[in-house]
């Protein structure tokens, strides 16, 4: 006899419909009612490999057989796999693994501090921008520019003056003798896919340069092959002095990272740490994960599919009098023009399509990178019957 249980039992920190999702295969899941979704949320970007991906399942029942956890006080070899991975493939020289992106982002804020207080003489704060998302811890909220959260647990962690998104004179104007570091998202995920454009992340190297103020990148929503590279930043051509990672990291499971330089690096035992950070079950899996997307071929077909999805889009959006595609690579938005999103997003999941609408007048499109042409096809198919209904425009 199958367990009683009921969904009042969660705590209400969502807006959640009533399916319960019990299986995942690639692009889909299935709830306890046996119907089937096309999911283009996939965990908000998680599962960059889509549901119970094989390489992933195995990674986890091989390494849950033979350590799980060994405290973080001592190495683990999958952890120093993958660290070696990262490190190899990227301008940064060391890495360290936590469990959220919330988590490795407070850690990059931790190390520009103490950076800023040993090279530059006590400097603490951290320009970030207007309707950026960092994260939901205190620090995090506080670095973050979401318009929501203004008044929501105050007081708030003082020491992050906001620039408006794209404009490199505001942000010289905020650097002063007080300023660690600039830190950014590439791609502005929770205000509506907002993309840096290429001229802006190389002005804000230079400036970050000419000041003598750390670059930090949050990749936790763009990193991990969702924009078409390995990192966003490489778009740019840039060397960032920290990048955080997270999400596609761990494929679906928890696992993040704080990458940084060198020169960067001034933590000392005791200042940082977590009682599951890099344990050998989690950085088995993003090892898995990572592997998957250095296998030659995978990011150019994740660069082709994510020109194909942006095509389709366009010309739906062609069609039905819509707004501009935006993004890059596998993380979309399309603008509808009206806030329509909440709407499409309802009787989306009611056809078996599962969107987001991070704002009421877009729909965010972040499916499994490896997901099929023909999932791209039906997906943009559905939504353009619902267009064609009444009242969705």
């Amino acid at each position: 006899m199958q367990a009683q249980f009921t969904t009042d039992a969660l705590m209400a920190v969502a807006k959640r419909p009533p399916q319960v999702f019990v299986s995942g295969s690639g692009s889909w899941l299935f709830d306890e009612a046996g119907m089937r979704y096309l999911d283009f949320i996939q965990g908000w970007a998680t599962n960059c490999l889509g549901h119970a991906p094989p390489e992933l399942a195995r990674a986890l029942g091989e390494q849950a057989g033979r350590l799980i956890n060994c405290s973080p006080a001592f190495f683990n070899e999958p952890a120093a796999h993958l660290a070696s991975l990262i490190t190899a493939n990227s301008c940064f020289d060391r890495v360290f693994f936590c469990n959220s992106g919330a988590e490795a982002n407070e850690g990059a804020i931790k190390l520009a501090r103490k950076w800023g207080g040993r090279h530059r003489a006590g400097a603490y704060e951290i320009v970030t921008f207007d309707n950026s998302f960092h994260g939901r811890t205190l620090a995090t909220m506080s670095a973050s520019g979401k318009p929501q959260w203004s008044r929501l647990f105050e007081p708030k962690v003082p020491g992050f003056p906001k620039a408006p998104f794209g404009d490199l004179q505001a942000v010289a104007g905020l650097i002063d003798g007080r300023t660690a570091a600039v830190m950014l998202e590439p791609v502005q995920g929770e205000a509506g896919v907002i993309p840096a454009t290429i001229e802006f992340m190389q002005g804000l190297r230079r400036l970050t340069e000419e000041k003598g103020v750390l670059l930090i990148v949050d990749e936790i929503q763009t990193g991990m092959g969702r924009c078409g590279r390995l990192f966003d930043h490489e778009h740019a051509g840039i060397e960032p002095d920290i990048m955080t990672l997270g999400k596609g990291l761990g494929g679906g499971v928890p696992l993040a990272a704080l990458a940084a330089r060198e020169g960067v690096c001034c933590f000392e035992p005791g200042d940082q740490g977590g009682t599951f950070n890099g344990n050998p079950l989690m950085t088995a899996a993003g090892l898995a994960v990572m592997r998957a997307l250095l296998e030659p071929g995978f990011l150019d077909e994740v660069a082709r599919k994510g020109a194909y999805l942006r095509q389709r889009l366009e010309q739906l959006a062609a069609k039905h009098g819509l707004g501009e595609v935006r993004g890059r690579g596998m993380l979309l938005a399309l603008d509808l023009a009206t806030e329509s999103g909440p709407l499409l997003v309802e009787r989306a999941r009611e056809r078996g399509l599962l969107l987001n609408a991070p704002q009421p007048r877009l729909l965010r499109f972040m499916p499994a990178l490896n997901v099929g042409y023909g999932e791209l096809d039906a997906a943009v198919a559905l939504l353009d019957g619902l267009l064609d209904e009444s009242g969705t425009r």
